[in-house]
């Protein structure tokens, strides 16, 4: 039996749990760190059918989104957007600490 690489296993689990890749993306997205996003990503690519299924989703041909996943990669707003789109989620804005209720 061939052991499954990190990659394929971690594709694995965001298939199975989606809550759990977009808890994951959130964390990263407040620690604001890039070339964990890209892996993450590269990973959901992965569970949602691979580059060309993703890349025809999200209106990208597959080289500009290998290009755009791989660690030198430096996707626009645009470009994520689009893929997460292609895999159901979408980017959202939250205030970074909430707001303590004020006294009335």
């Amino acid at each position: 039996m061939r052991d499954r690489g990190h990659d394929e296993a971690m594709a694995e689990l965001y298939h199975d749990d989606p809550a759990f890749a977009v808890e994951l993306i959130n964390n990263i997205l407040m620690d604001g760190e890039h070339a964990e996003l890209l892996i993450v990503l590269r990973q959901l690519t992965t569970a949602f059918g691979g580059v060309q299924a993703v890349a025809e989703a999200a209106g990208l041909n597959s080289t500009q989104l290998y290009r755009t996943l791989s660690s030198e990669g430096n996707p626009s707003l645009t470009t994520i957007t689009a893929i997460l789109r292609a895999m159901g989620l979408r980017l959202a804005v939250q205030p970074a600490q909430p707001q303590a209720a004020s006294a009335a």
